[in-house]
């Protein structure tokens, strides 16, 4: 990270900045954009700026425990869409024993889970710029662990709910923690490589999870038909099940070592003296009603624009309640995206030089818009892919774990690692090569999606969401490296956290609802519910053809915009 983050943490965090060491700033002739880091840190023309790892090596140099603690986020990633996951095998079963229909099954897994993920990820984002990311990485794998075994106790939709929050809320320190802590331990021309292997880990985690859960709830439900120990039904076993094992996880990752911060990009930072102040001022920045004093203590003009926008999202999400009849949904939803209102624009007048490096960059709301329509079509798709075939094919849960679950878990590992691959290709040849992949990962699933959901036969279902797999995870290495492109290196946290409210807010928090409230409206017919997802994908399209022309220009400009903005770098 870049050594001018102290400072400007401090100053967020109304402290005030220390005196720093200059850092040496290549001029213009010195500088070139061969690589991501160059793009980064420079983007003119001649030689590329310092790039070295903590032991001082050089970027042909990355050290094997790099890839070892690579491969421990891999394991927690894993984890996390597992324990995300498995409600799709049992989404059934809950709708049978808790007498609930396909819109709530969708809120469940969507936008309960979204809208905490995305709130909290802001300021643990923020925590994650500041404080010792390993610790904060371990302590939420910890809470998420217990709230997804708390699930397994549930007996009503309600207790169901708040348990799907905190796994949420423990959710939200993992990626932007590991996001930073990658581009720590990898240099920039390896970092997309990176990137997609450790979200390799979404679809081998959302894929086993299937089949993790089709085994212990047919053999659960075999070996106890009238419900086993503390009459635990097979669904509750599974929670129980997967949530478990994460605790001593939690413990396995607390060994990891801390990078330095930016030494990689040859920019060291040193560690915040107070990193729990921005993360606290954040907090209050972010959770409704508190957003409202955050908003009065900039001033009368910005009280009054935070209470125009509660206005508007409150109304919003009433409209949308009594169009649809659904309450949770938009009152979630409502809250969510005032909450994100409340924040960008206090993000604007504390920080204004990351602000301008994301909300107020066109390129980086392109980028992180048009994955969120990515994250929309394949959210639902995931989802509702076990479900679909258990009620429509008449397929069982083992079945579905072996020839839908494991499949997925493949299809989604090639698709993220040579996405990865490929994105970092051209971006070597062409500054928006990444944008490229991003928008194959957008359109080519989209045939694939057609055949799986309106066959009536089997085997091309399960190719169907093999290809569609493989196809759409391509984009994800490719998204998250160019949003982590266009921010200096101590903004990355924050560029995460924005990048996932995207994902969540769009993607998961609207994806999974609109296919169940089809359904819901339309006979439970998931066919009809997953196909409208598609509807997002033009929008996509526009946003990432924009990227295309955008994001060059803003890559090789990044230290510029900043200092323009007030960064002393």
């Amino acid at each position: 990270m870049a050594s001018p983050a102290a400072p400007a943490i401090r100053a967020a965090c109304g402290e005030k900045a220390l005196p720093r060491q200059a850092l040496p700033i290549p001029p213009p002739t010195q500088r070139k954009s061969t690589t991501e880091g160059s793009r980064e840190l420079s983007q003119t023309k001649d030689a590329a700026p310092p790039s070295h790892d903590t032991a001082g090596a050089g970027t042909d140099t990355v050290p094997a425990y790099s890839w070892y603690a690579l491969s421990v986020l891999v394991l927690v990633y894993v984890l996390n869409f597992i324990d995300r996951q498995i409600l799709s095998i049992l989404a059934n079963d809950i709708k049978a024993d808790l007498g609930v229909e396909d819109d709530y099954l969708g809120f469940l897994y969507g936008t309960a889970f979204a809208v905490f993920y995305a709130l909290f990820g802001i300021p643990l984002g923020k925590l994650a710029d500041s404080w010792k990311r390993v610790r904060l990485m371990s302590l939420g794998l910890a809470l998420w662990s217990t709230m997804t075994a708390l699930s397994g106790f549930a007996k009503n939709a309600t207790t169901l709910t708040v348990a799907r929050i905190g796994v949420g809320v423990g959710e939200a320190t993992a990626s932007p923690s590991a996001y930073s802590l990658i581009s720590d331990w990898f240099p920039a021309r390896l970092r997309a490589t990176a990137l997609a292997i450790y979200s390799s880990g979404l679809y081998i985690g959302g894929g086993i999870s299937l089949l993790i859960g089709g085994l212990i709830v047919e053999n659960w439900n075999a070996a106890y038909p009238q419900g086993g120990p503390l009459g635990l039904v097979g669904w509750q076993a599974a929670f129980l099940a997967v949530g478990i094992p994460g605790i001593a996880l939690a413990l396995w990752v607390l060994t990891l070592r801390e990078p330095v911060r930016g030494a990689m990009d040859g920019l060291p930072t040193p560690e915040d003296p107070a990193p729990f102040r921005g993360f606290v001022r954040e907090l209050f920045q972010v959770i409704p009603p508190f957003t409202v004093f955050g908003a009065a203590g900039r001033g009368a003009g910005a009280l009054a624009l935070n209470l125009l926008g509660a206005a508007f999202f409150a109304a919003l999400a009433w409209a949308l309640w009594r169009w649809t009849g659904v309450f949770e949904q938009w009152l979630f939803l409502g809250v969510g995206y005032y909450a994100v209102f409340s924040w960008a624009m206090g993000l604007r007048a504390r920080d204004l030089p990351t602000f301008r490096l994301t909300w107020g960059s066109p390129a980086f709301m392109c980028v992180v818009l048009g994955y969120g329509t990515v994250a929309f079509v394949a959210y639902a798709v995931s989802y509702w892919g076990a479900p679909y075939a258990e009620r429509a094919l008449g397929v069982n849960k083992t079945d579905l774990g072996w020839f839908l679950g494991a499949p997925a878990a493949v299809a989604g590992f090639l698709g993220v690692i040579l996405g990865g691959r490929m994105a970092d290709f051209l971006l070597e040849r062409r500054p928006e090569g990444r944008i490229w992949v991003i928008l194959f990962g957008l359109v080519a699933p989209i045939p694939a999606i057609w055949v799986a959901y309106t066959t009536d036969d089997v085997v091309p279902f399960y190719i169907g969401a093999f290809v569609a797999q493989l196809l759409s995870a391509s984009a994800l290495g490719a998204a998250a490296a160019s949003s982590q492109a266009l921010v200096l290196p101590r903004m990355r946290g924050l560029a995460t956290a924005t990048f996932f409210l995207s994902t969540t807010l769009i993607g998961l928090g609207l994806g999974p609802f609109m296919a169940g409230y089809v359904s819901a409206t339309n006979g439970d017919d998931l066919s009809i519910g997953v196909l409208s997802t598609l509807v997002a994908a033009p929008f996509g399209l526009v946003l990432l053809i924009a990227a295309l022309k955008l994001v060059p220009g803003a890559a090789s400009s990044v230290v510029e915009r900043a200092r323009e903005a007030g960064e002393p770098v």
